[in-house]
């Protein structure tokens, strides 16, 4: 049975517990719950939990105009769920369960696969320059890149400056410097929920790309973050993009599970 509500704790005295039992598999679904609680602005948003008797065995989140975020659940929960929300402008989950979506809903009108990686044995690059955190200084330019991402990714929801000012202020972004001292690409990390921080996004302008940078500025937030924050470091890699899952192997991500995020609004 699916209890759908609007009230965030409610929804974090149910659901929070369930998720930490694998935060590796529910990092975004925990990402959401802490940034929500630390204090980002939402408008009628939309939690639940699935219990089966006493024992809550799935979650959902849909905070718009994101999609609607599917955390660990069986298949079996899926169509109840679709029922009790009516509106489904897209969904992010695993592949299992998004494809139980398109068989009730249909074909999306846009669909986006993404493989969630783990870090094993990090193997650091050996590329010029070197990483540190994002300052104050960079927010210009590291707005200009955000801009830039979404527009290449197609993702995104409105003007990123508020995003960037809240990751900036709680040091979440990291800036890879070539030798001259310029910033040449950047790599944001999330909070630790249940010991684990994930990266995202990673971006380099498209005149800095092919000499290392990417892999550079992922080992380094990657190395920050176990030293200083968690136990266990995930990120997400679009399966369209062979050469960027080809650089997060090759410093030492793991494939976990295969995921989508499919649109049809």
């Amino acid at each position: 049975m699916w209890t759908l509500t609007s009230d965030v704790e409610a929804y974090a005295e149910v659901a929070e517990p369930f998720l930490l039992g694998d935060p590796v598999r529910n990092t975004v679904a925990l990402t959401v719950l802490a940034n929500l609680r630390a204090g980002m602005p939402v408008e009628d948003p939309r939690f639940g939990w699935w219990s089966v008797g006493d024992e809550v065995r799935g979650a959902v989140f849909h905070t718009p105009p994101h999609p609607v975020g599917l955390a660990a659940m069986p298949v079996e929960a899926v169509p109840p769920l679709v029922e009790a929300l009516r509106d489904v402008p897209g969904v992010v989950g695993t592949m299992e369960l998004t494809s139980e979506v398109t068989r009730l809903l249909g074909p999306p009108r846009r669909t986006i696969a993404q493989r969630l990686y783990r870090l094993g044995a990090l193997s650091v690059p050996d590329a010029p320059g070197r990483g540190r955190p994002a300052a104050p200084a960079d927010y210009p330019l590291l707005v200009s890149w955000w801009h830039a991402f979404d527009a290449e990714t197609g993702g995104g929801t409105g003007d990123p400056a508020d995003r960037v000012a809240r990751r900036l202020a709680a040091r979440e972004l990291f800036v890879w410097e070539s030798p001259e001292g310029v910033p040449v690409s950047l790599a944001a990390l999330s909070p630790s929920c249940g010991g684990v921080c994930r990266i995202g996004p990673v971006y380099t302008p498209p005149s800095c790309r092919r000499r290392g940078y990417g892999a550079a500025v992922t080992a380094f937030a990657s190395q920050s973050g176990l030293a200083e924050r968690c136990e266990q470091v995930v990120l997400f890699a679009d399966l369209s993009n062979p050469t960027s899952n080809a650089v997060y192997r090759s410093i030492g991500y793991e494939p976990v599970s295969d995921h989508a995020h499919i649109s049809y609004a």
